[in-house]
C-alpha cells in the first residue's frame, strides 16, 4: 500500500513522498521525473537527502525514485532480531524491489552509495532479472573490507568494528551525543569544506539521531559483519557474479581511492566493472555533485539504446 506523504521541511524541490508498505517494513520514498526509472540508496549515517544536488538533475531524464532504507531516514525502524537477518542486505533489498514492483516498475536502473551499495549489489545479485544497470559509489564488497583488513583500514573504518559490538555499548555511547558522532563521521570522511550545509546537518540528526535510529543502523552494520559477509563469500565460492553493466565510482580521496584498486577488486562478484575515480571524500554526490549526475547520466542513458 502507498500513502502519499507532506514535504518534511528540507526536502527534495519538486518531489513527491510517499510511503509504501512492503513484507518487511514501510519505505520512505521521493520521486519525479519521467522516463527509465532509476532507484537512488543512500548511505550511513544519511537519507535520500544525500541525493539533492544530484537526483533533480537525474529526473530530467529518468523517473528517479529516491529511498529511504529500512532503518533510515522516514522508513519504518524494527528492532534487530538476534541473528540480525533484518537488516541483511538481502532483507533491505527486496524491501526495495517490492517498494519499485508498487510502483509499477518491475525493471529499472540502480544506483546505491556506502550501505545503499551494499544493498544494490546485493538486489542484483539476488535479483538478476530486475537490474538493467548498476552504479556502486565508493564502496568495494564487505568481504572485501573485513578480508582485506590491516592496520591502516581498520583505523580509518574503525567505526565497522565499534558498531557491530553488543548491543547496547554502541547503542549508549553514540546516544549520549548523537550529533557530536554524527559530525565528526561526517567530517572526518568528507575532504571538501562546505559540502554539508548547517539546516541539513540537523535533517540527518533528526532522522538517525534517536534510540531507534541508532539501533537499526548498528544493526545494518552487525548484519553486514555475519550474514552480508557470509552470503558475499557464497556467491564468490560458486562463481555468482553481477552481470548487467555496472559503474564503479570513487573518491580519488576516499579511504577506497587510497587503499583499495577498485575495479580489481569488485572483479570478485562483478563480470565487467568499469569506472573512474572523482576528486573527492567518501561523500561523492554531495561533494561533487555535478560530476557524479555526469557520470550517472552518460553511464544509465546507454541503457536506453538497448
Amino acid at each position: 500500500m502507498a500513502e502519499a506523504l507532506m514535504h518534511p521541511i528540507h526536502t527534495l524541490i519538486d518531489f513527491e513522498h510517499r510511503r509504501i508498505d512492503t513484507s518487511g517494513a514501510t519505505i520512505h520514498v521521493a520521486l519525479a521525473g519521467r522516463g527509465e526509472p532509476l532507484l537512488l540508496l543512500h548511505g550511513y549515517p544519511q537519507t535520500h537527502l544525500m541525493w539533492r544536488h544530484v537526483a533533480p538533475l537525474l529526473a530530467r531524464r529518468f523517473t528517479v525514485v529516491c529511498a529511504d532504507l529500512r532503518g533510515y531516514g522516514d522508513s519504518s525502524k524494527p528492532a534487530g532480531s538476534a541473528d540480525h537477518a533484518n537488516y541483511a542486505k538481502r532483507a533491505m533489498a527486496l524491501d526495495m524491489v517490492e517498494v519499485m514492483a508498487a510502483l509499477g516498475h518491475a525493471r529499472f536502473l540502480l544506483a546505491g552509495h556506502d550501505r545503499g551499495g551494499r544493498v544494490a549489489y546485493r538486489l542484483a545479485l539476488d535479483h538478476p532479472q530486475v537490474v538493467r544497470r548498476l552504479a556502486l559509489i565508493d564502496i568495494v564488497s564487505t568481504k572485501a573490507v573485513y578480508e582485506h583488513a590491516d592496520m591502516a583500514l581498520a583505523t580509518a573504518y574503525f567505526h565497522w568494528y565499534f558498531l557491530i559490538q553488543r548491543r547496547p555499548l554502541p547503542e549508549t555511547l553514540i546516544g549520549a551525543d548523537p550529533a557530536a558522532w554524527l559530525r565528526a563521521f561526517v567530517g572526518g570522511l568528507s575532504s571538501t569544506p562546505g559540502a554539508f550545509e548547517e539546516d541539513l546537518y540537523a535533517e540527518y540528526l533528526r532522522a538517525f539521531g534517536t534510540p531507534e535510529g541508532i539501533h537499526a543502523s548498528c544493526e545494518d552494520y552487525r548484519a553486514g559483519a555475519t550474514i552480508d559477509l557470509g552470503h558475499d563469500r557464497d556467491d564468490v565460492a560458486a562463481g555468482r557474479r553481477i552481470g548487467c553493466p555496472t559503474l564503479i565510482l570513487w573518491g580519488a580521496r576516499s579511504v577506497v581511492g587510497r587503499m583499495f584498486r577498485p575495479l580489481e577488486s569488485w572483479r570478485e562478484l562483478v563480470a565487467a566493472p568499469v569506472g573512474e575515480a572523482i576528486d573527492c571524500g567518501h561523500f561523492v554526490p554531495e561533494e561533487r555533485p555535478e560530476e557524479t549526475a555526469r557520470a550517472l547520466l552518460e553511464f544509465f542513458a546507454a541503457a536506453r539504446a538497448v
